[in-house]
């Protein structure tokens, strides 16, 4: 659900104002209106580039910080933002070295690759030649195309042959031309030798800055988090400073805010307090106000989900409640073997000891994921790829197991009943933002689509209903019928009702037959998981027949291994691709679900 919010607007002499935006912020409870955009606002621009340097550095240090095992990082250190700053400075000047070393290194990697063809030569040599009035000059051409005649007229030395490619040098006199159709390579500077020395130099210079890097990231860490969070309380000041209007020659500081219904009471006994001006006032139309939501322990794991595509506008229904048991729901079916359901929960539930507070959540939403994919993989007789229909010891309760065409089905009345749900959500809606006379047509289609689903659609299932019932089924679709067609559009005539209600039924019908279709993919990517795993397992024991028993128990293993690895992975993609599909194109537009809230961020410390 989204919580109620009460607006508020503030009034504060300007020699108060400070003091008053200190008792906001340790009260943390009021989001502040933007009137103001900051993008045009040097200071505050400056204030975001430099949290992004800090939270970069922070990122690379969680990074290295990871990859050692038991790493207890030092408290923060009591420093100013100017010392905070010059710290962020000298890290990235070790960052920007260790990259500008690494970009030498991957030339100098080319150059020793490529002198390596050559061998190991002194320049002095070369030079010494040149000084006697010899010019060497080295060449590469492909095998086919040396010519022996060159070894006679410019005295070439084959040097080596590698990859169909000849790699030559000539001694002439100074100033002799070489007619040579090869190619005249760019050579390093120095011998191979030196190249080695010099590479082996950077990799030390390297590693160096590593060790320094890493022992910063260990000592620094918490410090670049207070830090962090001292820019950012600096830079939700500067922003209430920005947004707050001036009046009476900038002697009093006007400001106004939303507070969650629960906290009101709290803010105004703290105000009146204190003794400052402060008066509820009523939204404007067309106002955003921000959203906070509140679901139940079970609903809110799947506020990310929510989050994702978008937060609801103030004024509409909260869809994460109403939305989860599908996703859940659709998330099985697309997985559709209980093996895989079990490791699932398994896996979340070991990992939920292990990890910090911030990922419990998701590994929870996974565990409620986990287990209704063993609740699906059980009615449709996968586990691990094997078909529990072939094991005698199912054969008692075979007929129970659903098959592909029940699967089918099965979409099929999932999507007409999740179509349907969404569109009474969006006649809801209408009801509560606009009146019970604007939601008469959405509701009218609600009925017509239900009750022509049961008189039309049960019997296609071999469920035959007593003809008076029927009957009573088609008479309610045909009034709600007439409603959709004649009062779609409350205060208009009846013929421009009418033009919208034929126009409203070719939509209805064809787009409810284009959404309906959408849910079989459920049934073909489900199957297609568990006829992937039973390839597997059917690969690990044909392929492996005639090997010893030792020898085939680890190659079947290994098959198994890596085949349920590989279809595991791709499965959790599909499942969760679609059904967050199914939810953002779908129900999402059928429940005519808008999006767009801002998120309640209340002013307070970091």
């Amino acid at each position: 659900m989204i919580i109620k919010m009460k607006k508020y607007a503030f009034m504060v002499f300007h020699r108060e104002y400070d003091q008053f935006l200190a008792t906001l912020r340790d009260l943390g409870v009021v989001h502040v209106k933007e009137t103001k955009s900051i993008t045009d606002n040097e200071e505050l621009q400056n204030m975001i580039s430099g949290r992004k340097r800090v939270s970069a550095i922070m990122r690379s240090f969680r990074k290295l910080n990871g990859e050692k095992a038991d790493v207890v990082l030092s408290p923060a250190r009591e420093i100013t933002k100017e010392e905070g700053l010059k710290l962020v400075e000298k890290i990235e000047s070790l960052e920007n070295k260790k990259a500008q070393l690494q970009a030498v290194g991957q030339s100098l990697y080319k150059e020793v690759a490529n002198m390596e063809l050559w061998g190991d030569f002194s320049y002095k040599n070369v030079n010494n030649l040149k000084k006697a009035g010899y010019a060497i000059t080295f060449f590469t051409c492909p095998t086919s195309r040396f010519e022996p005649r060159w070894v006679e007229e410019y005295n070439a030395i084959l040097i080596n042959n590698f990859q169909s490619v000849t790699y030559f040098l000539t001694i002439t006199k100074e100033g002799t031309a070489i007619d040579i159709d090869a190619e005249r390579p760019k050579m390093p500077g120095m011998g191979l030798s030196k190249l080695y020395a010099r590479n082996k130099q950077l990799k030390e210079d390297i590693k160096e800055l590593d060790n320094q890097l890493q022992t910063m990231a260990v000592t620094e860490y918490n410090t670049l988090d207070e830090l962090d969070k001292h820019l950012l309380d600096e830079f939700n000041w500067a922003n209430i400073i920005l947004q707050t209007g001036r009046q009476a020659e900038n002697r009093l500081m006007f400001l106004e805010g939303w507070t969650t219904k629960d906290n009101a009471q709290l803010l105004e006994e703290k105000l009146d307090e204190q003794g400052y001006f402060f008066r509820e006032i009523e939204m404007e139309e067309g106002e955003k106000a921000p959203v906070k939501l509140k679901n139940g322990s079970y609903a809110k794991l799947f506020e990310p989900i929510t989050k994702l595509y978008s937060l609801p506008n103030y004024l509409e229904l909260d869809p994460t409640p109403l939305f989860a048991p599908f996703f859940m729901l659709f998330f099985g079916l697309c997985f559709g073997d209980g093996g895989y359901g079990l490791i699932i929960l398994l896996l979340c539930t070991i990992l939920k000891s292990k990890v910090s507070a911030d990922f419990k959540p998701f590994l929870s939403l996974f565990q409620w994921l986990g287990g209704m994919t063993i609740v699906i993989g059980l009615l449709t007789g996968s586990f691990l790829g094997i078909a529990l229909v072939d094991i005698p010891a199912f054969q008692s309760v075979k007929q129970y197991f659903l098959n592909s065409d029940n699967l089918m089905v099965l979409s099929i009345i999932i999507g007409l009943g999740h179509v349907i749900f969404g569109k009474t959500v969006a006649a809801y809606k209408t009801k509560v933002q606009k009146g019970f006379k604007y939601s008469v047509a959405p509701f009218a289609w609600v009925f017509v689509i239900t009750f022509l689903v049961i008189a039309v659609g049960l019997p296609l299932l071999n469920v035959h209903l007593p003809q008076i019932v029927t009957y009573i089924c088609y008479g309610i679709a045909g009034i709600a019928l007439l409603l959709a067609l004649l009062y779609n559009s409350p205060g208009k005539n009846i013929f421009m009702n009418f033009g919208n209600g034929l126009w409203n039924t070719y939509n209805m019908a064809s787009g409810l037959l284009g959404d309906t279709l959408s849910y079989i993919r459920l049934f073909a990517i489900g199957l297609t998981g568990s006829i992937l795993g039973s390839v597997f397992n059917t690969l690990a024991t044909t392929m492996t027949d005639g090997l010893p028993v030792t020898v085939r128990i680890i190659v079947m293993l290994l098959i198994l291994l890596i085949g349920h690895s590989l279809n595991f992975a791709l499965c959790m993609i599909s499942s969760l691709v679609h059904p967050l599909r199914l939810v953002f194109v779908e129900y999402f537009k059928n429940a005519e679900y808008e999006g767009g809230g801002k998120e309640y961020l209340p002013f307070r410390k970091a």
